[in-house]
């Protein structure tokens, strides 16, 4: 059942969670639309979720707008608990009714899609929250692994120190493009107006839990340790998402 869904929106041509300290994969399809269909392409996905709630769908998905960067992007984002999901041939009465509406009023829309898999890490995260109305998603091409992780565990320990938990939700990839990240970290917001808010960055943190010289060290191992780093604001669609 949740191939069936995932088909339909990403084969035309992020931010979830699941329950506390349960691993789980994020589907994530990244959508561009053609210059001057936004307006089609969001009606044309008002028709499909209005469609499905009508016919008793079960599946859920969050459509987040990317605020920076080329182009018109939406990211489409669902969660499955396994890989053995994707093997679910099952098609809802919902799909089988809604599934025309996709073909003509939403793929016509878009210009290229991008599909990936990345799995949660809860070890290293924060707990699963409500009202995320923009997520500020950072992504890591990581060269070294092992001191990649050795700083991303350090930091997310002194955050939970510091603040009583990680500040945000990390994603390791699961294959991809040769361009594509590895890691990616989702740190939301309620709303525009926190990122008005200043608050200690993860070096001051390991700062003021380690002193100055580790800090040091683990900055100088980070930038050693990553080929690329580059984030994005997203905001959350609620009336093209599909929630419980």
């Amino acid at each position: 059942m949740k191939k069936v869904i995932l088909l339909l929106f990403v084969f035309s041509s992020f931010m979830m969670t699941s329950q506390e300290g349960q691993s789980f994969l994020l589907n994530v399809s990244e959508l561009t639309i053609k210059p001057g269909h936004d307006e089609q392409f969001n009606e044309g996905v008002k028709r499909y979720k209005s469609c499905y709630q009508e016919n008793n769908g079960e599946e859920t998905w969050n459509i987040w707008k990317r605020i920076q960067g080329a182009g018109n992007v939406y990211v489409l984002t669902s969660t499955m608990e396994n890989w053995a999901e994707m093997d679910d041939e099952s098609e809802e009465q919902a799909d089988r009714q809604c599934r025309d509406i996709v073909r003509e009023f939403i793929w016509p829309h878009i210009e290229s899609s991008n599909y990936s898999i990345a799995r949660s890490m809860p070890e290293i995260s924060a707990s699963p929250g409500e009202n995320m109305q923009l997520v500020w998603v950072t992504f890591f091409d990581v060269e070294n692994t092992s001191d990649f992780r050795e700083v991303v565990d350090a930091v997310s320990s002194a955050f939970k120190d510091a603040e009583g938990e990680p500040r945000g939700y990390w994603y390791a990839y699961m294959g991809g493009a040769a361009d594509a990240p590895n890691y990616m970290v989702s740190v939301p917001f309620e709303n525009f107006a926190e990122l008005d808010v200043e608050r200690d960055g993860p070096w001051d943190v390991l700062t003021k839990k380690h002193g100055e010289a580790r800090a040091g060290e683990m900055r100088n191992k980070l930038r050693n340790s990553v080929d690329d780093i580059w984030s994005y604001l997203y905001q959350l669609k609620e009336d093209l998402s599909m929630s419980e």
